[in-house]
């Protein structure tokens, strides 16, 4: 299996022997050794894939990266996290995924009207298996534990990724601006439930309504 390590906060180093991992594409910043490099599409393998894909918009565009050596990844100084899988599953907006150990599956699972309130289309990216995954974030993000009877509340710009036995509900009518008088376009928070982790970065991404 890859080895993933980080060089300090914004580059993400991945050691492999043969191995292969999935990438962000384009976000390949340096490498040694041999290294082979190929395109792969968003929205998961195979026909369902391709099929998810054309229905949902999906913006997801990896490339494989299969070698012996070490390479190195980054994307736009962005602050690099690791999370370990161990056989469960990683939600993470399409934008937020850096790289994946080459054993996880990559899909996309329904979300609702926040993909759609974005412009991303209805699903976001999943990760499955057992192995590495490296997230992005515009800032240090912030990892929340989300307890049952403690439902966290989420503005939407800000939300990277989720893990665990967690139920999304989105509510209408109200962010984080608009409780304070503030702000204008859509007005929603994801509200989460049950047990699990939220990556939240500290910054917001804009949203078809600008940002949230």
């Amino acid at each position: 299996m890859a080895q993933f390590r980080l060089q300090g906060s914004k580059v993400l180093a991945v050691t492999m022997t043969g191995d292969a991992v999935k990438a962000k594409n384009g976000a390949m910043v340096a490498y040694d050794g041999q290294m082979d490099f190929r395109k792969l599409s968003g929205g998961g393998e195979g026909l369902r894939g391709m099929v998810t894909r054309r229905l949902t918009g999906e913006q997801m565009t990896l490339m494989e990266v299969k070698g012996q050596g070490t390479c190195y990844f980054a994307d736009r100084a962005s602050d690099i996290s690791l999370v370990s899988l161990q056989g469960d599953t990683l939600h993470v907006e399409a934008s937020n995924l850096l790289c994946a150990d080459g054993s996880l599956r990559t899909g996309t699972s329904f979300t609702g009207l926040r993909g759609a309130s974005q412009g991303n289309g209805l699903f976001t990216t999943t990760v499955e298996g057992s192995g590495q995954a490296a997230l992005i974030s515009d800032g240090t993000p912030v990892v929340l534990r989300v307890t049952h009877g403690t439902p966290l509340q989420v503005d939407p710009g800000a939300y990277v990724a989720h893990q665990g036995d967690l139920r999304q509900n989105f509510q209408t009518g109200v962010n984080f601006r608009t409780l304070l008088g503030e702000g204008g376009g859509e007005a929603f928070q994801i509200r989460f439930e049950g047990d699990g982790l939220v990556w939240v970065q500290p910054s917001e991404r804009n949203t078809v309504g600008g940002e949230v």
